[in-house]
């Protein structure tokens, strides 16, 4: 991991010069496509998710070397396994420190003492358009998920990662077991997820030739293009306008001056070579239904991705299927066992898959405190937050979510519990992650205040 870039504070910003074939905030594949078709103006920033944030320019003179004079960097990893997890096997009985931990919790071993466990948490007003709508707002607690009038807004990984900017190769990764993800940019369109670790492992780690870099070049420049006749077209609009329009217009244009200084430093980003790890390219897993086996491969990649620098926001999906699992002892479909009717058979198969999801969190866990990072343990600068937008499966309830919260520099070792019937909510803990890595935030979705660690 001997990768090292240095800015001082005497650089000017316009030397940093960050890089990156994929391109997280505007999913580069889908816009070049829309490119291809011809997608109109409205189309293509809808895509590409345009928001209005402020530049932190600080930012980009700090040091990406971290070393023993630079503050750690902080980091936000979030993991959702939608199908829920078995209550009465995660949630522990009693409550605060020196709990017997659950058959769940068992698994994490030593790293127990780097987590907290929370029980009454949720997003209010998740009753949507089917049972497995609350996977859409997991990341956002945007309300009822999926009825009329529904639009989704920002998740909480992407606002992050608007704050932070181009430190980083990628302001944010957004990766799963699917192409099917939480992370939500502030138009209310999802990101989608990369599901190869194959190629996760190449946008991170793999250069590429010199006619991939200048064609890629090329591709953020016809964005950039775009962006410039957009700009033009809404100037001559506002000639003829009234106040309220203009002054909407002047918003719009504040959002497309910030893409554009987004599309240049991906550009600059675009131009320098990967950080190289000692490390092979994961071999692909064929078996679609191997939930357990891509997740690994995923965890495997994320301390890497962190340990490089090469992102300080992750977000990772782990999607329900309708399909058998290749796990030992199960025969039925992990969608077919999380719905189990209190069928002790169906939940016996069900603990099988949830205990190797435990399993492969323990291993991602214990590759973060085996890290270093100037003389710390990676995981003490890497919140971990795991969990699920079901709180019961069986009866498709999204409220009294199990959620564990992992190293980031926070005292752990306890069970935190919050009122079953009147939960608090999740976005609370949102708050609080986003306030430990320096962002100035009160609020974010439907929470009520930070959530106090």
């Amino acid at each position: 991991m001997a990768f090292a870039v240095s800015f001082t504070r005497s650089s000017p910003a316009s030397s940093f010069n960050p890089n990156s074939r994929f391109v997280q905030i505007i999913k580069r594949r889908s816009l070049d496509e829309m490119i291809d078709r011809g997608a109109s103006r409205r189309q293509f920033l809808r895509a590409a998710g345009i928001g209005i944030c402020l530049p932190i320019l600080d930012r980009f003179t700090c040091s990406a070397r971290g070393d023993d004079n630079t503050p750690q960097r902080k980091r936000i990893v979030t993991i959702c396994t939608t199908l829920g997890l078995h209550g009465p096997d995660f949630f522990p009985q009693a409550v605060g420190a020196g709990y017997e931990p659950s058959p769940y919790l068992r698994v994490l071993g030593e790293r127990l003492s780097d987590v907290t466990v929370f029980s009454g948490l949720s997003h209010p007003e998740q009753s949507g358009s089917d049972g497995h709508s609350s996977e859409r707002t997991w990341l956002t607690s945007a309300a009822h998920p999926g009825l009329g009038g529904f639009r989704n807004t920002l998740s909480f990984d992407q606002l992050a990662a608007e704050r932070l900017g181009y430190v980083t190769r990628f302001p944010s990764l957004v990766i799963g077991t699917s192409h099917s993800s939480q992370s939500y940019t502030r138009s209310g369109v999802m990101i989608p997820a990369v599901a190869r670790p194959s190629e996760l492992f190449a946008q991170l780690f793999l250069d590429g030739t010199a006619e991939q870099v200048a064609s890629e070049v090329r591709r953020l420049g016809e964005g950039r293009s775009i962006l410039d006749s957009v700009s033009e077209e809404a100037k001559r609009i506002a000639r003829t306008s009234g106040r309220r329009d203009r002054q909407r217009l002047a918003e719009y244009f504040e959002s497309v001056r910030e893409m554009e200084r987004r599309l240049h430093a991906a550009e600059a980003w675009s131009q320098r070579p990967k950080p190289h790890v000692d490390a092979e390219p994961p071999a692909e897993i064929q078996n679609e239904a191997d939930l357990i086996g891509r997740t690994e491969l995923m965890f495997e990649l994320i301390p890497l991705a962190l340990q490089t620098d090469s992102s300080r926001v992750i977000a990772m999906t782990m999607q329900g299927r309708n399909d058998v699992p290749p796990v030992p002892g199960v025969s039925i479909d992990h969608h077919n066992l999380s719905h189990h009717g209190q069928d002790e058979a169906k939940i016996a198969q069900l603990k099988l898959i949830e205990m190797a999801q435990m399993r492969a969190l323990a291993k991602l866990l214990a590759a973060l405190h085996d890290r270093t990072e100037n003389g710390a343990r990676l995981l003490d600068h890497t919140a971990v937050l795991f969990g699920s937008n079901l709180g019961n499966a069986n009866s498709h309830d999204w409220r009294n979510l199990p959620i564990l919260l992992a190293g980031g520099g926070f005292k752990h070792g306890e069970h935190r519990a919050f009122d079953a019937e009147n939960n608090t909510p999740l976005a609370n803990l949102f708050v609080t992650l986003l306030q430990s890595q320096g962002h100035t935030v009160d609020a974010f979705g439907s929470s009520t205040s930070a959530l106090s660690l």
